[in-house]
């Protein structure tokens, strides 16, 4: 290794990053880009671009998002043996650690390979660093492949699910409650899609032999006009996260079929899509990423959450995803990357840059 890695892992953590306040992190990592000899390094806005240019016919592009969520009493780095604890630890300082890492380290890679250091990952798309580079330099992000250093314990987790905000919203016809017999109580007609929502069946479709896991919530629910007014409209709004054999219209459609018997359209009841992102085919059978599952010494699974392989593999570049951490750490106080997990993702990516597969 040409770093202690847990060292980097926990110098970053240190450098507060959380969404829209990365240019500290970016600074570092620009500086530490920018004394490379065989990278090329833009920087647009605070994201960082770093290239090798040595004329392979192939081009591997390695992304990884600066940002962190808030803190939560964990914004310091604590090491403790071969663990670094943290905010950002696993999700993804760690994967920033290797890929700087490797981008100081290989110097003569069998493909030509960008890294790409980008902000605000962790919030609305709309800010999303990559549709910056997109914008102002979208040649940048032209490759043959791609993979997210998103945590993923060292193992291949293909594709992306998609995901949806949907709002059902429920009509009434207001009155006093000492006399709610006269009027119509919208609140209550949303038992009915909440019933349906909490013994929502979820579909397991199996792609490229992974199992894609979907999930129907309700997060959110609103009404109600005063302590004394029986309500006129409620609504509540469903997180549904859904496998990469649908699209997004397939998806809000069959979110429509579940929760219309419990609604009255003509009496002003709606259905709406609110927000959506695109899921990602799990896109296996690209040569490198069968290398990659092969040096990692894990079959791979189906990435259950939305990535920005999304991103990619909506511009025709192939992705994964492929860093270490645990994932269900991410976003939690016990945050957390082992030393083990940041040198076995640094020498699998390393081995499949020096010789190409």
């Amino acid at each position: 290794m040409s770093a202690d890695l847990l060292s980097e892992v926990a110098r970053l953590v240190d450098i507060a990053s959380p969404s829209h306040q990365e240019k500290a992190l970016a600074d570092h990592v620009e500086a530490e880009l920018s004394a490379v000899k065989w990278l090329s390094v833009e920087r647009i806005g605070n994201n960082v671009v770093a290239r090798t240019s040595v004329g392979r016919d192939r081009r591997i592009l390695l992304a990884g998002h600066l940002d962190t969520v808030p803190a939560n009493g964990n914004e310091q780095a604590r090491v403790e043996g071969d663990v670094c604890w943290g905010l950002g630890s696993a999700d993804m300082k760690g994967g920033l650690a290797v890929m700087v890492d490797l981008a100081g380290s290989v110097e003569g890679p069998a493909l030509d390979v960008t890294y790409v250091f980008y902000v605000c990952e962790e919030v609305d798309q709309a800010h999303n660093g990559l549709l910056e580079i997109r914008r102002v330099r979208p040649e940048l992000l032209v490759a043959d492949a791609a993979i997210l250093g998103e945590p993923t314990g060292g193992r291949v987790e293909a594709g992306c699910q998609g995901t949806l905000r949907v709002t059902v919203s429920t009509a009434g016809h207001r009155a006093h409650t000492a006399r709610p017999w006269m009027g119509r109580n919208a609140i209550h007609r949303l038992a009915g899609v909440l019933e349906v929502v909490s013994g929502y069946e979820e579909r397991r479709p199996v792609i490229d032999g992974c199992e894609y896991r979907e999930a129907l919530q309700a997060v959110r629910i609103e009404g109600g006009v005063a302590g004394n007014v029986v309500p006129d409209r409620a609504e509540v709004t469903l997180n549904h996260r859904f496998a990469p054999d649908r699209d997004t219209q397939q998806a809000f459609e069959a979110v429509g079929r579940l929760v219309e018997p419990s609604l009255d359209p003509a009496a002003g009841d709606s259905v709406t899509l609110t927000a959506s992102a695109a899921p990602a085919p799990p896109a296996l059978g690209h040569p490198l990423f069968a290398a990659l599952v092969e040096r990692s010494g894990a079959p791979p699974r189906a990435k259950l959450g939305w990535t920005d392989v999304s991103f990619f593999a909506a511009a025709g570049v192939p992705a994964t995803n492929f860093g270490p951490g645990d994932p269900e750490l991410a976003h939690t106080p016990e945050e957390r990357v082992e030393r083990a997990d940041l040198e076995t993702v640094r020498s699998v990516l390393g081995g499949l840059l020096a010789d190409g597969g």
